[in-house]
């Protein structure tokens, strides 16, 4: 479906509703985050927690006014070491697999480890800044299992989530998607999409005169979860609007966001499905 770019969810359905996105590990290395149309538009708020000092400062400088940053690690509340590696998006609260990194180009060098330290974290349902979130996303390397299992009370309001999921265990211990899916579909939770998927060229192949080319081995994703929408008694009135707005604005699934939105006027004698799908059926 090419969808205007330029027209987020409440502009189609007509309606006024601003998201609160959680960003764990919101380095901006990492690129313009999925919910950046609505932030644009005052349609989302963000508290993202990042203990780069330097990303941090970034995050700061460039911010708007329903941004908010936070210096801490989050995970079980604990004390854990910290692997600096050499590639800054390698660094993790788990230990590199030198084995498992060495089956691939360039991973040996990145995931070497250049310095360790200690570091306290936090755990989100501790954190009041956190309290009333629709949208997770967290990518911390390795550590979003530990991030999830400490945040069921949150998890609660949470309509969508989306998380790095690894297949190959880069780190020592790391938990795979299979792991993390488990949890979250006991949590009330479905898988929806992967946004992207990744892989990479065994060793001692090089995919198209390029190391940073896949091939056949794919090795890691983010992965989209909703609330589970095959029981509609698992959301709330406004977990219904929120994943739509999101699933639109941030993963283009108009399917999904239409069938959210058609229980919601189900429910509240409303009409936006009317609104919504009349501006995006001509589009499709």
């Amino acid at each position: 479906m090419n969808m205007q770019a330029a027209a987020t969810f409440n502009e189609l359905a007509g309606i006024d509703l601003r998201v609160k996105v959680v960003d764990i590990g919101a380095n901006p290395i990492d690129g313009t985050p999925p919910y950046m149309s609505m932030l644009q538009k005052g349609e989302a708020a963000v508290v993202g927690f990042e203990p780069n000092l330097d990303a941090l400062a970034t995050l700061n400088e460039r911010k708007g006014p329903h941004e908010t940053y936070l210096p801490n690690a989050v995970g079980d509340g604990g004390r854990h070491t910290l692997h600096i590696c050499r590639a800054p998006g390698m660094t993790s609260l788990l230990e590199p697999d030198p084995a498992i990194l060495g089956l691939f180009h360039g991973f040996p060098l990145w995931g070497e480890v250049m310095a360790r330290e200690e570091v306290d974290t936090v755990r989100l349902d501790d954190v009041p800044a956190t309290e009333g979130i629709d949208m997770i996303k967290i990518d911390i390397q390795g550590g979003e299992l530990m991030v999830l299992r400490n945040a069921i009370e949150r998890l609660r309001s949470v309509s969508v989530i989306q998380t790095e999921v690894e297949f190959m265990p880069f780190y020592k211990g790391q938990p795979l998607f299979s792991e993390v899916e488990m949890f979250l579909r006991s949590q009330g939770f479905i898988f929806h999409r992967f946004f992207p998927i990744n892989s990479r060229a065994l060793q001692p192949v090089v995919a198209g005169g390029s190391i940073y080319n896949g091939l056949s081995q794919q090795v890691w994703a983010d992965a989209i979860f909703v609330r589970d929408f095959t029981r509609w008694d698992l959301y709330t009135d406004r977990q219904l609007l929120a994943a739509a707005s999101i699933v639109h604005n941030c993963y283009q699934s108009a399917d999904l966001s239409l069938r959210l939105l058609t229980e919601y006027d189900r429910r509240a004698g409303t009409s936006l499905t009317v609104n919504y799908f009349g501006k995006i059926a001509p589009l499709a």
